[in-house]
This record gives C-alpha cells, structure tokens and sequence, in this order.
C-alpha cells in the first residue's frame, strides 16, 4: 500500500518534532548563559509539540508518538558522541537498531489495520 501525501507529511512533522525536542536537551546543555539556555529551551519545546500535534493530523497516535521519539533517541544520542564526545557504547547502537525496525513495524502493521478497518465501514 502507497502512504499519502498526508502521511509523508505528517512523518516529516514527527521527525521535526523528535529533532526539536533533542535541540531543547543540546541546548540546555551548550550554552552557558541561562537566559539563553532557557529561553532555547522553551522555544525548542514549543516548536516541537505544535510540531508533533501537526504530525497527529495525518498520522495515528502510536505513528506520531514512535516516529517522535525514535527521532528524539537517535538525534539525542548522536549530538552526545559529535558535540559533547560522550561514548556510545554497541549497545547503543543495538538498541538503536531495534527501536528503527520498531518504528518500521508499528508503522507498517498501523496503516494496515487502518486501511482494513476504513474498508468495513
């Protein structure tokens, strides 16, 4: 089954929305002037829920929600090693691993059954 030019939409908002929400966390940790720091976040937190409350229009809760958070992981984890040099041990990337095939099944086996179920009405 083809997605919609509404769900690519509303995965790009869910990506946006994780990416937002891992710069509110760099930017708590980057910058050394509170206001600054406080002020990143909020905007970075703000700009993520109108982000991801965009993504739940054209996708499922359980789509929005994974998509969010995988992003959110992924980014998070990655801005660490490159920007903070924090390890990122194999597991890590294992569980990375596993969250991605995750984001792929739910998202799969979501749009099935909503497709099915919209046939029965």
């Amino acid at each position: 089954m083809l997605m919609g030019v509404d769900h690519h939409r509303g995965y790009t908002w869910a990506l946006a929305a994780g990416l937002n929400a891992a710069l509110a966390a760099i930017s708590a940790k980057f910058f050394a002037s509170q206001v600054l720091k406080y002020g990143l976040v909020i905007f970075f937190n703000v700009t993520m829920w109108g982000c991801y409350v965009n993504s739940l229009k054209a996708l499922s809760s359980l789509q929005a929600t994974v998509t969010n958070f995988a992003t959110n992981f992924i980014s998070s984890g990655l801005a660490g090693y490159f920007l903070f040099e924090e390890s990122l041990p194999s597991q890590w990337f294992a569980g990375a691993t596993f969250i991605i095939a995750g984001v792929f099944v739910l998202s799969r086996s979501s749009i099935e059954r909503k497709s099915s179920s919209d046939k029965k009405c």
